[in-house]
């Protein structure tokens, strides 16, 4: 994140610790035809089941800035899950990393070659006050260098699933700001590039994997390097906290980026009445003219959907199934068996939805090829998955894996004996005949 609106910033970070509880937020009550973000993408989805509740321009990578450093952060947790690293093993500085931390412009704690800093330290540092630097030195800790940890970003995004992103450095600048030391094969002016669904990927599963985050993503403000001359007050970029002009209700999160590609970018996170939805907004129109437009449209977003989004039972559980009422026995007493819903389907249900026009796409496992079974058939026999979805619906989901969010068990609803010898047969005599004269 870059510093041009440093000066501007600070006078409104001063004056919001005294006005910023006093700013009433604008609720936003928009149809869906109606409401769009000020911004060039935007996405907001459900954190647990990752359903997707409004997108635009989603799909297409663009600038994200120091979005990018929840990615390395993501592998320094890894780490330390693993017991690789350490919070408290100490960071040894680079020269690199020592003359990115004062360069003019950038946001950063100033770092000194010859002085070590913790993990922990580096860790908030990176995410509070998107200390480019310390996301850097970081890298170096955890691969050894700069260019080795933007191949192991690049590979965590390859199992997330995520193929189009662009990674050149840990850090989410401008490759003109690191001089020399660039990623072999890029170019002076490459950056970082995600579009805004992979963005929300990335924060869910931080979130997700890393629940501590949100702890250090919601601390207004924090001393780095207590005791030492690097000891600076780091105030955190999210103004949507507690205390600060933009502040926000239930918002812990997660990262701002700014780089002139970019514009103002913020990937937020938000709790209410029990429900967690992660937002990003890339690229917020006016930033130039107000350093408070990202978080103005996150809110805005916000709002749209808590507004206008609920979650609803579709489907009761015994429900039959249109395009599978029934599957035929083999050797049975009775030649078919009625088959229907395990569970009830609650679902995601815009404002302006009909619920009762759902769609129920049944798959049965290999115990139902053929739609046939074979006796003898006892109740509640699974015999398959069937996923459901509302028709008016085309939004999805964030990932393939989600969508088992709305799928129920397919289960025979009565047994079925097997028929004895003299009927099957019986049976058989009578099927050969027929076929004889068909």
């Amino acid at each position: 994140m870059t510093k041009r609106f440093r000066f501007l910033i600070t006078t409104l970070l001063a004056l919001a610790m005294t006005i910023g509880a006093l700013l009433p937020m604008q609720e936003v009550h928009a149809a869906e035809t109606d409401f769009k973000v000020a911004s060039k993408a935007a996405l907001s989805v459900d954190f647990e089941t990752g359903k997707i509740f409004y997108e635009q321009d989603a799909d297409t990578p663009m600038g994200i800035a120091s979005v990018t450093k929840i990615i390395g952060l993501y592998i320094v947790e890894e780490k330390i899950k693993n017991g690789e690293l350490s919070w408290d093993d100490p960071v040894t500085i680079s020269q690199a990393a020592a003359d990115l931390s004062v360069t003019p412009d950038l946001s950063n704690v100033a770092l000194n070659v010859g002085e070590d800093y913790t993990v922990k330290e580096l860790f908030h540092a990176s995410l509070i006050a998107s200390g480019n630097a310390a996301i850097m030195a970081l890298g170096e800790k955890v691969a050894g260098s700069e260019p080795k940890f933007v191949d192991m970003m690049r590979e965590q995004v390859k199992k997330w699933g995520i193929t189009d992103a662009t990674l050149v450095n840990s850090s989410g600048l401008n490759n003109s700001y690191l001089g020399d030391n660039i990623y072999p094969g890029t170019a002076k002016d490459d950056e970082n590039l995600m579009s805004a669904k992979d963005v929300a990927i990335v924060a869910r599963h931080l979130i997700k994997d890393f629940p501590d985050i949100l702890e250090i993503s919601s601390t207004p403000t924090e001393t780095f390097a207590a005791g030492t001359t690097s000891e600076v007050e780091m105030v955190n970029w999210n103004w949507m906290l507690p205390g600060f002009l933009n502040y926000k209700e239930g918002v812990d999160g997660l990262k701002t980026g700014t780089t002139d590609l970019a514009g103002a970018c913020f990937v937020g996170t938000m709790v209410k009445d029990g429900q967690r939805i992660i937002t990003v907004v890339l690229n917020a129109t006016n930033h130039a003219e107000d350093p408070s437009a990202r978080f103005v449209e996150t809110s805005k977003l916000m709002d749209y959907t808590f507004d206008n989004w609920k979650q609803e039972e579709v489907v009761a559980a015994d429900s039959q199934i249109p395009d599978l009422k029934t599957l035929a026995v083999k050797d049975g007493k009775e030649l078919t068996v009625k088959v229907a819903l395990k569970d009830p389907v609650k679902l995601w249900v815009r404002s302006d939805m009909d619920k009762s026009k759902v769609t129920i796409t049944p798959e049965l496992n290999k115990n139902a090829k053929d739609k046939e079974l074979t006796a003898p058939v006892e109740k509640n026999t699974e015999v398959g998955t069937a996923t459901v979805a509302l028709t008016e619906d085309d939004l999805g989901y964030l990932e393939e894996s989600d969508n088992t969010a709305s799928t129920s068990a397919i289960e025979t609803t009565a047994s079925v004996e097997k028929a004895n010898f003299f009927v099957i047969a019986g049976r058989s005599i009578k099927n050969f005949f027929q076929g004889l004269f068909s």
